[in-house]
Order: C-alpha cells, then sequence, then structure tokens
C-alpha cells in the first residue's frame, strides 16, 4: 500500500513537472482574433517588446470569432493567451470557456465605427441605414407582402440619388465581430416591416456582396482597383488609409473620430480583449502587456493608440478596465 502510495505521488509530480515544463517551453506572448482590433494590438505588442524585457507578442488577425473558438478551446501553450475581440463574448463562447478551465478576464478597449467607404475618385456616397438593408438583404417583400430574392441591382435602384452603379459591396465573413455589429447595428436596425428577425440579418449571395476576408487592407486595394465597389471594416482603416478612401455618410452623420466618440454616428461599436488567467504567470509577460495596453500613454486620450484611430472610453471607464487587468478580475457574463 505505501508503496502504491509513493507510485501515485511520484506520478503526479511527473506529470505536473511535465505540464509546468510545456507551459514554459513558450516565452512568447500569443495574440489571436479580431481584424479590427489587429492595428491596436499590434501597436502595442511593438511597443512592449520594444521597452520591456519580453519578447514581442506574435498577433495573428482570424476574426473575433475564430480567436473565441481558439482562445476557448482550453489551456496549454498550444492555445492562445489573449484574444482581440470586435463585440463581447457571446454567452455560449463563454459557457465554452469555462467548461474547458478557461477563465477570460475581460477589458473594453475603446469605441469603432463601421463604416462603409469606397475610393476617393468614386462618387461621395450619403446613405441611410434602410438603403444599405435594401442593398444587402438576402429577401426583400414584394408587392403581394411576399418575400422575394432581392431584386436592387443598382444602388439607383434603391433611391434615384444613388449613383448608377451596380451594388457591389466587399465586407467581412461570418467569423468577424465586424459582421456581427454591422448585421446587429444595420440589418437587424432597419429591417423592413412585416419581416422576421431570421430574414432580417440575411446577406445576400448573389454576388451584390463579397466576403472578403479578415484582411482590411485587402479591402482598400480592392476598392482602389474598383471605383465603384464599396467596403465595410472599422473607423481605423478609414483613418489610416484617408489618403486613399473616403467614408460614407450613415444617416446624414459622417464618420468621423468626433462623431463616433460621442455616439452620433449610428454605426459604432466597443472593442475588447480577453485575456486566459489560467496563462497568467505562466506564460512570460501577459499581464505586463495588459498594463502597457491600459496605460494611458497607450489608449488615452493623447495615446499613441488614438493615432491609429482608437476613440478612447470615457475616463471612468479607463479606470475601471485599468483595474480589472491590474487584479485579473474574472468576467461574468
Amino acid at each position: 500500500m505505501k508503496h502504491h502510495l509513493i507510485s501515485s505521488a511520484a506520478a503526479i509530480v511527473v506529470a505536473l513537472t511535465s505540464m509546468s515544463g510545456a507551459a514554459l517551453a513558450r516565452d512568447q506572448i500569443q495574440i489571436v482574433g479580431s481584424s479590427t482590433v489587429f492595428p491596436f494590438s499590434t501597436a502595442v505588442a511593438e511597443k512592449f517588446g520594444q521597452t520591456s524585457d519580453f519578447k514581442t507578442p506574435v498577433v495573428e488577425s482570424t476574426g473575433s470569432g475564430g480567436g473565441m473558438k481558439l482562445f476557448c478551446s482550453g489551456v496549454g501553450e498550444d492555445t492562445p493567451d489573449i484574444t482581440n475581440s470586435s463585440r463581447r463574448i457571446k454567452g455560449k463562447e463563454f459557457k465554452t470557456c469555462m467548461s474547458n478551465g478557461v477563465t477570460p478576464v475581460e477589458i473594453k478597449v475603446g469605441f469603432d465605427g463601421i463604416v462603409l467607404a469606397n475610393d476617393k475618385s468614386g462618387p461621395s456616397l450619403e446613405l441611410t441605414r434602410e438603403m444599405i438593408f435594401k442593398a444587402l438583404a438576402k429577401q426583400l417583400p414584394g408587392a403581394d407582402g411576399k418575400l422575394q430574392p432581392n431584386p436592387n441591382l443598382k444602388w439607383s435602384d434603391i433611391d434615384a440619388s444613388l449613383p448608377d452603379a451596380k451594388i457591389e459591396v466587399l465586407g467581412p465573413p461570418p467569423t468577424s465581430g465586424t459582421r456581427d455589429a454591422f448585421v446587429e447595428l444595420v440589418m437587424e436596425e432597419a429591417c423592413v416591416e412585416g419581416m422576421e428577425d431570421k430574414t432580417c440579418t440575411e446577406i445576400r449571395e448573389d454576388g451584390a456582396f463579397v466576403e472578403a476576408g479578415e484582411n482590411d487592407n485587402l479591402i482598400v486595394q480592392k476598392l482602389q482597383a474598383n471605383p465603384a465597389a464599396v467596403g465595410i471594416f472599422g473607423f481605423s482603416f478609414l483613418d489610416q488609409n484617408a489618403d486613399k478612401i473616403k467614408g460614407a455618410t450613415v444617416d446624414g452623420v459622417e464618420p468621423t473620430f468626433d462623431l463616433i466618440a460621442d455616439g452620433k454616428y449610428p454605426v459604432s461599436r466597443s472593442l475588447f480583449f480577453y485575456i486566459k488567467k489560467e496563462h497568467v504567470g505562466v506564460i512570460p509577460g501577459v499581464q505586463e502587456y495588459a498594463a502597457e495596453f491600459t496605460s494611458e500613454g497607450a489608449w488615452g486620450p493623447d495615446g499613441y493608440l488614438a493615432d491609429k484611430g482608437l476613440i478612447p472610453l470615457p475616463d471612468a471607464e479607463r479606470s475601471s478596465f485599468s483595474d480589472a487587468a491590474k487584479s485579473l478580475t474574472p468576467m461574468s457574463m
């Protein structure tokens, strides 16, 4: 019996040693998630690598949904330490995290607008959410009130004030937080009376909407190649490419830093990142990276992320989430 206890104890020590050895095998933070948060996260990672004793974190743009899937898959060096998201974690994702032993710490980092933009040489677009809905909905009610495939082929089919040009919109895939937020803030808000919730959120698949992947820089290049096309992405990409593209007004409001910050621009959302609490103190630098991101020099009104288009949180919210990053307070839904 004594021999059995000793061998069991030895087995536990071996298991713990191999686990800690595996965890310590990686000395570089791995970050996944939102393409919208990607440029901000990359800027923080570069600054962190330059000004600390830690290696520069590896940041991948996988989309918010793809990042959550990787992040919540479990604990260990083969899973990411942090995931970026351009929407809040969903209830089912949170449950998956918890069931796999992952405790997420939620940090809201700022605001962003979702813009519709086209090449500077193209027409200036003045859109309403209803116009955008009628351009992109998979189905619309016909004269008899019954749903039919979207008949609008040109923008001018929707409203005579719009260009006599084929509807071609390059946008994010279903795994993207930008897509989730766009559907919620535009498609659901502007849904035509008499349509059910499910049909409101369906985007057409007849070629008028083109899924352009998670690389927003690629969308900008495609808009330059086709001035009649329109792209959907975060304000920061419009801000960083203002010499090449211009944003459409939505419901009479321009997508500018100030108008998004004060809530007047209608298509805006919050941005987040999530820390895997179990990796803090195991993968070097996780909490220190979070401290850099939530420092006033980074995410404050005069911080280096504002220069990249991040719209800061109000002072009280910044203080609250900065505290959460320091105390690693687990989130609750």
